[in-house]
């Protein structure tokens, strides 16, 4: 069964040719040109990833994702204007896992889209016993894909749930935000003025009810990285 690809993007040009790169690859691809009717698609269909533009008119990308991230974990990746450091950062924050900077190559989106779903989908291969990590009060579990904090459910996205997997594993020790940048995008280039896992960290401690001040898990190593304690 081929995975489900929604794509919204009101320029019509750009939504058409990502749809057909995507339906070249074996996707089915549901396509619009404003919000409402993907959101309605989405309660109807629950895609495995969605592609949305920022710029969109009436409801916006950004209120998108965030409706989006009321009820659905599935990958999201944001297509951004060139330049607009202050879109990636709030589409993060609302909850989407990527980026792609207009104007793109769509080989380039098709490769992020098959990066997100494979991280999204690979827990599903996990044997259930060593798919279980337990960090303090923090219990994940790779199989479904579910976090407790003290027994209470945490609401995590795809690449919030890699990130805090990474750190527990790694329980201890100090991992870079570029170490933390390759093993969850997958990417070798990694742009320290990039503000995009300084976000999700930001976001799985807003989640977690930590402080940046007074951490009780997620510790800044200045300089270095980030850390959690066992």
């Amino acid at each position: 069964m081929c995975e489900k690809i929604l794509v919204v993007d009101d320029e019509k040009e750009i939504a058409d040719l990502v749809t057909l790169y995507l339906q070249g690859e074996g996707f089915h691809v549901f396509c619009f040109y404003e919000a409402e009717a993907a959101l309605e698609c989405v309660e109807r269909e629950t895609p495995d990833l969605a592609v949305l533009d920022v710029m969109l008119p009436g409801v916006s990308g950004f209120e998108l994702c965030r409706r989006i991230r009321e009820s659905h974990r599935f990958p999201v990746i944001m297509l951004t204007a060139k330049g607009e450091e202050a879109d990636k950062i709030r589409g993060l924050t609302l909850g989407a896992d990527d980026y792609v900077t207009k104007p793109f190559l769509p080989l380039e989106l098709v490769a992020r889209v098959k990066a997100q779903l494979r991280r999204y989908k690979r827990y599903d291969a996990i044997g259930r016993e060593d798919a279980r990590i337990v960090c303090g009060g923090l219990v994940l579990d790779e199989t479904d894909h579910t976090c407790f904090l003290n027994e209470r459910p945490l609401a995590l996205t795809p690449t919030e749930f890699s990130i805090l997997c990474i750190l527990c594993k790694n329980r201890g020790k100090v991992v870079s935000a570029e170490e933390l940048f390759h093993q969850v995008w997958g990417e070798a280039y990694y742009d320290r003025r990039s503000n995009t896992v300084t976000s999700h960290i930001r976001n799985l401690r807003e989640k977690m009810g930590d402080s940046f001040e007074n951490p009780r898990y997620i510790r800044t190593v200045w300089g270095c990285g980030y850390k959690i304690e066992d």
